[in-house]
Order: C-alpha cells, then sequence, then structure tokens
C-alpha cells in the first residue's frame, strides 16, 4: 500500500510517527511521511532523521518517488524491519526554503502564461535556487523573463494567501491553464490537488508550498540562458540569498 502524502494535508509538518511496511536495501517505506520525495513537483527530495526506537537515529540521505510508494533512502537500516514504528523529522530550513522558492515559480508561471501563453518545458527546484524552462521562440525573451521576475515580486508582496484544494480530473482539466507543464498529466489520477494563487496561478500541483506569498520575501534573476530555439532557461534565487 502506498503511503499516506502528509506533506500535501499540511506542508508545515516537520514531524511524524508512521509504521515501516518494507525494507529492500536501503529504502525503507512507511505507512505515511511527511518527507517529499523527488522529482514529484520538480523538487528536490526532503532529507532529514528516522528515530527508530532502541535502534537509534538514521539520517534520511535521500527520498524518492518508487512507482506509487515513496522510498526513504538512509544510511543504515539495521534494526529498522516491517512493523517498526518510527518517528520522523524533516530537515525544516531546506524544505521551506523550497516551498518558498515554489509558491515563487508558480506566480512566475502565472505571469508567463498569461502575457504570451508560454508554457514550462522542465523546472527543477532545491534549497538553493530554482530553474524553469519556458516553451518561448520570441527574441525578447530574456527582457520578457526579467520583467515577469519584476512582476512577481509586486505580487508576492500583496500578501495572497494560497489555496490547496481537490477537484474531480474532469473538472479541474476545465480550468484553463490547469496544467502548464507542456507535457500533458499522466492518467489514471481521478483526483488532482490543486494549488491556487487567486488572480495570478491555477495549477495542477502534489508538492508543498508556503501559506501566504509574502512569506517568500521576493525573487532575484540568477540567470539566464537560450537552451534552444523555444527553450529558454531562467534561474532564481530567494532574494535575501
Amino acid at each position: 500500500m502506498a503511503a499516506r502524502l502528509l506533506y500535501q494535508e499540511d506542508a508545515y509538518l516537520r514531524e511524524f510517527d508512521a509504521i515501516v511496511t518494507r525494507v529492500d536495501g536501503s529504502k525503507v517505506y512507511l505507512d505515511a511521511t511527511a518527507f517529499h520525495p523527488r522529482p514529484s513537483g520538480g523538487l528536490d527530495a526532503d532529507t532529514g532523521f528516522l528515530y527508530v526506537g532502541s535502534a537509534g537515529v538514521v539520517r534520511v540521505v535521500d527520498t524518492v518517488v518508487d512507482g506509487d510508494d515513496v522510498a526513504h533512502v538512509v544510511d543504515d537500516v539495521d534494526g529498522i524491519v516491517s512493523g517498526v514504528r518510527v518517528h520522523g523529522v524533516i530537515d525544516w530550513e531546506r524544505r521551506y526554503a523550497m516551498m518558498r522558492l515554489h509558491t515563487a515559480a508558480h506566480v512566475v508561471a502565472g505571469i508567463v502564461y498569461r502575457g504570451i501563453g508560454a508554457r514550462i518545458t522542465g523546472s527543477y527546484i532545491s534549497s538553493e535556487n530554482a530553474r524553469m524552462d519556458f516553451e518561448i521562440s520570441r527574441g525578447d525573451w530574456r527582457e520578457l523573463l526579467k520583467e515577469a521576475v519584476e512582476e512577481a515580486n509586486s505580487v508576492l508582496s500583496k500578501c495572497i494567501d494560497v489555496k490547496v484544494y481537490w477537484l474531480p480530473r474532469d473538472q479541474a482539466l476545465s480550468i484553463p491553464g490547469i496544467v502548464k507543464l507542456a507535457d500533458k498529466l499522466p492518467p489514471g489520477i481521478d483526483v488532482l490537488r490543486v494549488v491556487e494563487i487567486p488572480g495570478v496561478d491555477i495549477q495542477a500541483d502534489g508538492a508543498p508550498h508556503v501559506k501566504n506569498t509574502c512569506e517568500v520575501g521576493g525573487i532575484r534573476v540568477l540567470k539566464l540562458e537560450n537552451r534552444g530555439r523555444r527553450r529558454k532557461r531562467l534561474y532564481f534565487v530567494l532574494a535575501a540569498t
């Protein structure tokens, strides 16, 4: 049975209790987890610790999507077996930085999509920076993306509450712009988790976000790259970094 994804219910959950469902090499599977796995949502993996009763504490060095489940890669599996109860603690500073960058990325995506209808062809968010690839063929793409970041900072400063809710697939896909990735959503997902920044962006999304845009604080362009005729890349960081 796949793990219950606690981070989708409460992105601010830093600690949780769970039961080990199986162990495969250095991978530990749980019945519930607050660890966000890569590459879901384009975010890097959460790291942290699992406290395993008398077995002590192990480091979670990676968290990855494994089919319909989540694998917690640990540095030591001694004493970890199916049925054991564990207490998980995520590296909060790392997670919170990714949450802030993720919400900022949605704002940028909404601005670019609304402005020229450009979709995202790829993205990656770590705790250090965010990378977004846009399907743009215009010659003024550098100015366009710089202006989008400037507008994003204005939007972020308005302290807009970020809404998270679930909708049936057909209902969600009837919303214009709900999917901004150039590749469509995979089949077989009947209910979609929707992240909405009212008046700015709405997307099907399974990864954690901040509750309010003011938590982001602001972003700045780190680098712009031409990755091809219709692929333009934007790197940005939190303004305070």
